[in-house]
């Protein structure tokens, strides 16, 4: 039956105008039009089922907000019955689909209703102006994005996206910076699923996207912390460590930062630029890269950028780290082993 429902989804989404015209007006008009329609699709994905844990993770926390900005707790029942009701009527199925329909629209009302008891206030999303779209390697995009708001992210934390190709679909992503003066922010995209390859492979300058409310992942700086800093990235995990590091560099404090990129290949790194640009303005920032599948590499650079970074690792650093899943998943016990505490540990976890 959850075939069956992402298909009958598939073809709401269809008809999104229009459907999502019934939708707003079966809410009672709670939801401002011009937003239904993100609203509309983020809740048909989540009722319809088939994200992995973490784009879960991203609709929860979009129509979390959404439900508080718009106050829509105590009408559960409206919004379910708006939704089933919608299906109904831009996908007709048979009695079996409908009753399917009405109860994933209670599950997913009843975790939205659980994720909103966590959410804070604020909008549960904006529109924001892709201005800039960078290849920087094989199958890795930079895009610069101006939200219609400065958005309130902190270095290392992390933020629902969603572009108009997947409406409803939402992943997160870490900014590669600390705040700017003109607000926009810079996302690192390796094209793995849907959403990221449309991201680097379709979206342009002049394209609209919709970013959720951040979210510390456990990547923020302590602020009360002046130790030195082991940040170790794989992948587009160097992100939200670039952030850090930018952070670091509006109000260094005498602390110091050692930074192990890894890549399978140097053909394979990207945003060589901007880190050779810090390295140079900063004299307490140590750059080390780490190649886990090039023989011209130096010997000191041989390896997974975890097995490097252990070299460089001196008592009393925190330690940062964030790359792919397989890359985080074994590297708490690496850690602990190498005689890291725990306390210093810092990876990121949706």
């Amino acid at each position: 039956m959850t075939a069956a429902l992402a298909a009958s989804w598939s073809i709401v989404l269809r008809y999104a105008d229009a459907a999502a015209e019934d939708f707003w007006r079966a809410v009672e008009e709670r939801c401002p039009q011009r937003e239904a329609i993100v609203f509309l699709a983020a809740l048909g994905r989540l009722a319809s089922g088939g994200d992995d844990p973490a784009g879960r993770a991203a609709l929860l926390a979009v129509l979390g907000h959404a439900y508080r900005r718009y106050r829509l707790l105590p009408h559960r029942a409206t919004v379910e019955a708006a939704l089933t009701a919608t299906v109904a009527r831009h996908a007709p199925g048979t009695p079996e689909l409908a009753a399917a329909w009405a109860e994933a629209a209670r599950r997913a009302s009843a975790a939205v209703t659980r994720a909103a008891a966590r959410a804070g206030d604020g909008p549960a999303w904006q529109p924001a102006q892709v201005v800039d779209h960078q290849r920087d390697a094989e199958g890795v995009a930079s895009l610069t994005v101006r939200p219609e708001r400065r958005l309130p992210v902190r270095p290392g934390a992390a933020v629902p996206v969603c572009t108009q190709r997947w409406p409803g679909r939402w992943r997160w992503f870490s900014p590669a910076n600390a705040p700017r003066p003109d607000g926009t922010i810079e996302l690192h995209v390796r094209a793995v699923a849907a959403v990221s390859r449309a991201l680097v492979q379709e979206v342009r300058p002049g394209d609209r996207l919709w970013l959720g409310p951040p979210r510390d992942v456990g990547l923020c700086l302590d602020p009360a912390s002046r130790a030195d800093l082991l940040l170790v990235a794989g992948g587009t995990g160097l992100a939200p460590l670039r952030a850090l590091v930018e952070q670091v560099a509006s109000a260094p404090a005498g602390r110091r930062v050692t930074m192990v990129v890894g890549a399978r290949a140097f053909a394979d790194l990207y945003d060589a630029i901007s880190l050779d640009k810090l390295q140079c303005a900063h004299d307490w920032l140590t750059l080390v890269p780490a190649f886990s599948h090039d023989p011209l590499a130096e010997p000191g650079e041989r390896g997974d950028a975890l097995t490097v970074a252990l070299d460089h690792h001196r008592p009393g650093q925190e330690v940062y780290l964030c790359g792919p899943p397989p890359m985080v998943a074994g590297s708490r016990l690496r850690l602990l082993a190498a005689g890291v505490p725990a306390e210093r540990i810092h990876l990121p976890v949706i």
